[in-house]
């Protein structure tokens, strides 16, 4: 019976997603924080002021949790909401001083169990692999 690769290929993906999550997981709530609530406080401070419908298809956390993690992190004082002067609907969120000194603090660390968990894979790999997961990702998409 010939190796099926498409199978191990699956496998091996599964396998270092989950050790991946658990590695990230635990760095993030080692500066107290959960998952749900950097993620967000990450793209507010990479992307700048956002919607939550932005935040919501930037993060991949469902809309009725957003709003739940955005609560919390706003009575904290990490980010504020801002309406819309234009559209009454809409109403930005954006990190503040305060979060924004967090992020400052964290993430830099955070960068760099991501930039471990990398170390001895050259970039040229690393486009490689960007470029293979993309396309997985959208033949799935293709496939729902």
């Amino acid at each position: 019976m010939s190796e099926n690769l498409s199978l191990k290929a699956f496998v091996v993906l599964l396998k270092a997603n989950k050790t991946l999550a658990e590695l990230i997981k635990k760095d993030i709530s080692s500066h107290g924080m959960r998952t749900s609530d950097f993620t967000v406080l990450e793209a507010l401070y990479h992307k700048g002021q956002q919607t939550i419908k932005q935040i919501t298809q930037s993060v991949l956390i469902n809309t009725g949790s957003i709003t739940y993690v955005i609560d919390k992190l706003e009575k904290k004082g990490l980010l504020e909401r801002t309406p819309c002067k234009d559209d009454r609907r809409v109403v930005y969120i954006q990190l503040t001083d305060q979060g924004i000194k967090l992020m400052e603090e964290i993430f830099p660390l955070h960068q760099q169990v991501i930039e471990n968990v990398f170390e001895g894979v050259t970039n040229e790999e690393k486009k490689i692999v960007i470029d293979v997961l993309k396309r997985v990702g959208k033949k799935s998409e293709q496939l729902k």
